[in-house]
Protein backbone atom coordinates (compact mmCIF):
# COMPACT_ATOMS: atom_id res chain seq x y z
CA UNK A 1 0.00 0.00 0.00
CA UNK A 2 2.45 2.61 0.92
CA UNK A 3 4.48 1.63 -1.86
CA UNK A 4 1.37 2.63 -4.35
CA UNK A 5 1.03 5.70 -2.38
CA UNK A 6 4.53 6.66 -3.29
CA UNK A 7 4.24 6.34 -6.96
CA UNK A 8 0.45 8.29 -7.41
CA UNK A 9 2.20 11.10 -5.22
CA UNK A 10 4.94 11.07 -7.67
CA UNK A 11 2.77 11.00 -10.80
CA UNK A 12 1.19 13.74 -9.71
CA UNK A 13 4.34 16.20 -8.38
CA UNK A 14 5.38 15.46 -12.15
CA UNK A 15 1.90 16.60 -13.51
CA UNK A 16 1.66 20.04 -11.61
CA UNK A 17 5.62 20.63 -12.43
CA UNK A 18 7.56 24.16 -12.58
CA UNK A 19 7.15 24.06 -16.41
CA UNK A 20 3.75 23.41 -16.89
CA UNK A 21 3.47 26.32 -14.38
CA UNK A 22 5.35 28.60 -16.31
CA UNK A 23 3.97 27.60 -19.17
CA UNK A 24 0.09 28.46 -17.87
CA UNK A 25 1.78 32.06 -16.61
CA UNK A 26 3.55 32.68 -19.88
CA UNK A 27 -0.29 32.46 -21.67
CA UNK A 28 -1.57 34.52 -18.92
CA UNK A 29 1.04 37.09 -19.22
CA UNK A 30 0.63 37.26 -23.30
CA UNK A 31 -2.87 37.77 -22.54
CA UNK A 32 -3.09 40.50 -20.08
CA UNK A 33 -0.37 42.60 -22.29
CA UNK A 34 -2.78 41.98 -25.64
CA UNK A 35 -5.33 43.60 -23.33
CA UNK A 36 -3.48 46.48 -22.65
CA UNK A 37 -3.51 48.09 -26.12
CA UNK A 38 -6.80 49.87 -26.58
CA UNK A 39 -8.42 48.82 -29.58
CA UNK A 40 -9.11 50.38 -32.76
CA UNK A 41 -12.76 51.38 -31.99
CA UNK A 42 -11.18 52.81 -28.16
CA UNK A 43 -9.19 55.14 -30.44
CA UNK A 44 -11.84 55.84 -32.28
CA UNK A 45 -13.96 56.83 -30.06
CA UNK A 46 -11.57 58.97 -28.10
CA UNK A 47 -10.58 61.01 -31.45
CA UNK A 48 -14.57 61.83 -31.39
CA UNK A 49 -15.11 62.67 -27.94
CA UNK A 50 -11.50 64.77 -28.30
CA UNK A 51 -12.95 66.77 -31.51
CA UNK A 52 -16.55 67.21 -29.93
CA UNK A 53 -17.75 65.78 -32.39
CA UNK A 54 -21.01 64.78 -30.77
CA UNK A 55 -22.28 68.49 -32.20
CA UNK A 56 -21.79 68.10 -35.34
CA UNK A 57 -21.78 64.41 -36.36
CA UNK A 58 -22.83 60.85 -35.88
CA UNK A 59 -20.32 58.51 -34.38
CA UNK A 60 -21.27 55.53 -36.63
CA UNK A 61 -20.35 57.74 -39.69
CA UNK A 62 -17.15 59.40 -38.03
CA UNK A 63 -16.08 55.93 -37.32
CA UNK A 64 -17.06 54.45 -40.98
CA UNK A 65 -15.33 57.53 -42.43
CA UNK A 66 -12.22 56.93 -40.64
CA UNK A 67 -12.11 53.49 -41.66
CA UNK A 68 -11.77 54.24 -45.45
CA UNK A 69 -8.99 57.04 -44.44
CA UNK A 70 -6.87 54.94 -42.52
CA UNK A 71 -7.05 52.44 -45.63
CA UNK A 72 -7.20 55.15 -48.56
CA UNK A 73 -3.91 57.11 -47.04
CA UNK A 74 -4.88 60.11 -49.44
CA UNK A 75 -2.48 62.84 -50.46
CA UNK A 76 -3.89 65.88 -48.56
CA UNK A 77 -4.30 63.63 -44.88
CA UNK A 78 -4.88 67.08 -43.01
CA UNK A 79 -8.43 67.24 -44.29
CA UNK A 80 -11.46 64.86 -44.43
CA UNK A 81 -14.81 65.84 -45.25
CA UNK A 82 -18.10 63.75 -44.34
CA UNK A 83 -21.82 64.31 -45.78
CA UNK A 84 -24.54 62.37 -43.48
CA UNK A 85 -27.61 61.89 -46.34
CA UNK A 86 -28.79 59.37 -43.29
CA UNK A 87 -29.96 63.36 -41.69
CA UNK A 88 -32.74 65.55 -43.27
CA UNK A 89 -31.95 68.44 -45.73
CA UNK A 90 -33.00 70.80 -43.28
CA UNK A 91 -29.84 70.00 -41.39
CA UNK A 92 -26.34 70.37 -41.29
CA UNK A 93 -24.99 67.33 -42.90
CA UNK A 94 -21.52 68.07 -44.49
CA UNK A 95 -18.70 68.58 -41.36
CA UNK A 96 -15.19 69.36 -43.00
CA UNK A 97 -12.77 68.32 -40.23
CA UNK A 98 -9.02 69.32 -39.53
CA UNK A 99 -7.71 65.92 -38.54
CA UNK A 100 -4.28 67.23 -37.77
CA UNK A 101 -5.10 70.06 -35.33
CA UNK A 102 -8.16 68.14 -34.72
CA UNK A 103 -11.29 70.33 -35.44
CA UNK A 104 -14.44 71.28 -37.10
CA UNK A 105 -13.13 73.74 -40.04
CA UNK A 106 -17.07 73.73 -41.66
CA UNK A 107 -20.21 72.80 -41.07
CA UNK A 108 -23.05 73.28 -43.28
CA UNK A 109 -26.48 72.61 -45.16
CA UNK A 110 -25.91 70.49 -48.33
CA UNK A 111 -28.33 69.61 -51.60
CA UNK A 112 -28.76 65.70 -52.55
CA UNK A 113 -30.12 64.55 -55.51
CA UNK A 114 -33.39 65.13 -56.69
CA UNK A 115 -33.73 61.81 -57.86
CA UNK A 116 -32.84 60.64 -54.39
CA UNK A 117 -35.86 61.57 -52.50
CA UNK A 118 -37.64 64.64 -50.90
CA UNK A 119 -36.62 65.75 -47.49
CA UNK A 120 -34.20 62.73 -46.98
CA UNK A 121 -32.20 60.85 -49.42
CA UNK A 122 -33.21 56.95 -49.39
CA UNK A 123 -32.33 56.19 -52.94
CA UNK A 124 -28.83 56.33 -53.90
CA UNK A 125 -27.27 55.28 -57.61
CA UNK A 126 -24.05 55.39 -60.05
CA UNK A 127 -26.12 55.40 -63.55
CA UNK A 128 -25.55 58.12 -65.39
CA UNK A 129 -28.92 60.22 -65.80
CA UNK A 130 -30.12 58.79 -62.91
CA UNK A 131 -29.70 62.41 -60.92
CA UNK A 132 -29.20 60.48 -57.50
CA UNK A 133 -26.80 60.97 -54.84
CA UNK A 134 -24.21 58.34 -55.26
CA UNK A 135 -22.87 57.22 -51.60
CA UNK A 136 -19.01 56.07 -50.29
CA UNK A 137 -15.20 57.63 -50.54
CA UNK A 138 -14.24 60.37 -53.12
CA UNK A 139 -11.28 61.66 -53.75
CA UNK A 140 -11.16 65.90 -54.86
CA UNK A 141 -9.49 66.72 -57.90
CA UNK A 142 -9.19 69.97 -59.53
CA UNK A 143 -11.47 72.89 -59.60
CA UNK A 144 -12.83 74.39 -62.46
CA UNK A 145 -15.60 77.53 -63.38
CA UNK A 146 -18.36 75.61 -65.38
CA UNK A 147 -22.17 76.65 -65.48
CA UNK A 148 -22.32 76.33 -61.75
CA UNK A 149 -19.86 78.55 -61.35
CA UNK A 150 -16.58 77.56 -59.18
CA UNK A 151 -16.74 73.80 -59.21
CA UNK A 152 -14.40 71.00 -57.49
CA UNK A 153 -14.20 67.79 -59.63
CA UNK A 154 -14.89 64.39 -57.49
CA UNK A 155 -13.42 60.71 -58.08
CA UNK A 156 -15.28 57.96 -57.27
CA UNK A 157 -12.93 55.36 -55.48
CA UNK A 158 -15.30 52.38 -54.99
CA UNK A 159 -15.93 50.12 -58.25
CA UNK A 160 -19.97 49.75 -58.98
CA UNK A 161 -20.87 51.99 -55.82
CA UNK A 162 -19.38 55.58 -57.03
CA UNK A 163 -17.17 54.68 -59.57
CA UNK A 164 -18.93 57.35 -62.62
CA UNK A 165 -18.80 59.36 -60.25
CA UNK A 166 -16.54 61.64 -62.42
CA UNK A 167 -18.23 60.71 -66.24
CA UNK A 168 -21.56 61.63 -64.93
CA UNK A 169 -19.94 65.28 -63.59
CA UNK A 170 -20.80 64.92 -60.22
CA UNK A 171 -19.08 67.99 -58.18
CA UNK A 172 -18.82 70.31 -55.64
CA UNK A 173 -20.53 73.80 -56.44
CA UNK A 174 -23.01 76.35 -55.06
CA UNK A 175 -26.60 76.93 -55.94
CA UNK A 176 -29.24 79.23 -55.19
CA UNK A 177 -31.74 76.55 -53.75
CA UNK A 178 -29.06 75.14 -51.53
CA UNK A 179 -30.13 78.18 -48.80
CA UNK A 180 -31.45 78.60 -45.81
CA UNK A 181 -34.28 80.22 -46.92
CA UNK A 182 -35.66 77.80 -49.35
CA UNK A 183 -36.27 75.35 -46.44
CA UNK A 184 -38.28 78.05 -44.56
CA UNK A 185 -40.61 78.50 -47.83
CA UNK A 186 -40.73 74.48 -48.52
CA UNK A 187 -39.97 72.83 -45.66
CA UNK A 188 -36.76 71.18 -47.46
CA UNK A 189 -33.49 72.07 -49.54
CA UNK A 190 -33.81 72.26 -53.17
CA UNK A 191 -32.36 69.52 -54.60
CA UNK A 192 -29.30 68.97 -57.27
CA UNK A 193 -28.96 66.15 -60.50
CA UNK A 194 -26.73 64.56 -58.29
CA UNK A 195 -24.22 66.95 -57.00
CA UNK A 196 -23.54 67.39 -53.31
CA UNK A 197 -25.01 71.44 -53.95
CA UNK A 198 -23.55 74.24 -51.16
CA UNK A 199 -24.77 77.99 -50.34
CA UNK A 200 -23.20 79.94 -52.38
CA UNK A 201 -21.40 82.17 -49.60
CA UNK A 202 -19.90 78.89 -48.54
CA UNK A 203 -18.99 77.17 -51.89
CA UNK A 204 -15.57 78.70 -52.82
CA UNK A 205 -14.23 78.80 -48.85
CA UNK A 206 -15.19 74.81 -48.70
CA UNK A 207 -13.80 74.27 -51.88
CA UNK A 208 -10.51 75.70 -51.38
CA UNK A 209 -10.30 74.03 -48.24
CA UNK A 210 -10.86 70.00 -49.47
CA UNK A 211 -9.15 70.64 -53.20
CA UNK A 212 -6.34 68.75 -54.54
CA UNK A 213 -6.81 65.45 -52.70
CA UNK A 214 -8.64 65.25 -49.84
CA UNK A 215 -10.96 62.28 -48.91
CA UNK A 216 -14.73 62.37 -48.96
CA UNK A 217 -16.98 60.26 -47.58
CA UNK A 218 -20.92 60.08 -48.02
CA UNK A 219 -22.76 58.43 -45.61
CA UNK A 220 -26.43 57.82 -45.26
CA UNK A 221 -26.64 53.94 -42.90
CA UNK A 222 -27.41 52.48 -46.16
CA UNK A 223 -27.64 48.61 -46.09
CA UNK A 224 -27.14 48.23 -49.94
CA UNK A 225 -24.45 50.00 -49.36
CA UNK A 226 -22.71 48.02 -46.99
CA UNK A 227 -23.16 45.03 -48.58
CA UNK A 228 -20.60 45.72 -51.57
CA UNK A 229 -17.99 48.13 -50.09
CA UNK A 230 -15.05 47.10 -49.72
CA UNK A 231 -13.72 49.99 -47.90
CA UNK A 232 -15.83 50.17 -44.41
CA UNK A 233 -17.20 46.85 -42.28
CA UNK A 234 -19.84 47.45 -39.84
CA UNK A 235 -18.23 47.23 -36.21
CA UNK A 236 -19.86 46.40 -32.51
CA UNK A 237 -20.34 49.34 -30.00
CA UNK A 238 -16.95 49.92 -28.29
CA UNK A 239 -16.68 48.90 -24.83
CA UNK A 240 -16.75 52.68 -23.47
CA UNK A 241 -20.20 52.70 -25.79
CA UNK A 242 -21.55 49.56 -24.09
CA UNK A 243 -20.19 51.25 -20.33
CA UNK A 244 -22.43 54.10 -21.51
CA UNK A 245 -25.51 52.41 -22.37
CA UNK A 246 -25.20 50.29 -19.53
CA UNK A 247 -24.71 53.49 -17.23
CA UNK A 248 -28.01 54.61 -19.18
CA UNK A 249 -29.80 51.33 -18.00
CA UNK A 250 -28.87 51.66 -14.75
CA UNK A 251 -30.27 55.17 -14.19
CA UNK A 252 -33.40 54.46 -15.39
CA UNK A 253 -33.45 51.24 -13.46
CA UNK A 254 -32.93 53.85 -10.81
Amino acid sequence: MRVTFFILLIIVLVSHSPSSYHKEKEVKTISSKANDHPSTTAITRTLYNQMELVKYLKYEAFEEALQGYKKLNPTKQNILTIIDYSLPSTEKRMVVLDMQNKKVLQHTIVSHGRASGEKFATSFSNKHESHQSSLGFFITENTYYGSNGYSLVLNGLEKGINDQAKARAIVIHGADYANESIIKSTGRLGRSYGCPALPRHLNKAIIDTIKNGSLIYIYAQNNEYMKYTKLVERKPNSLLASKENADKSEAQLN
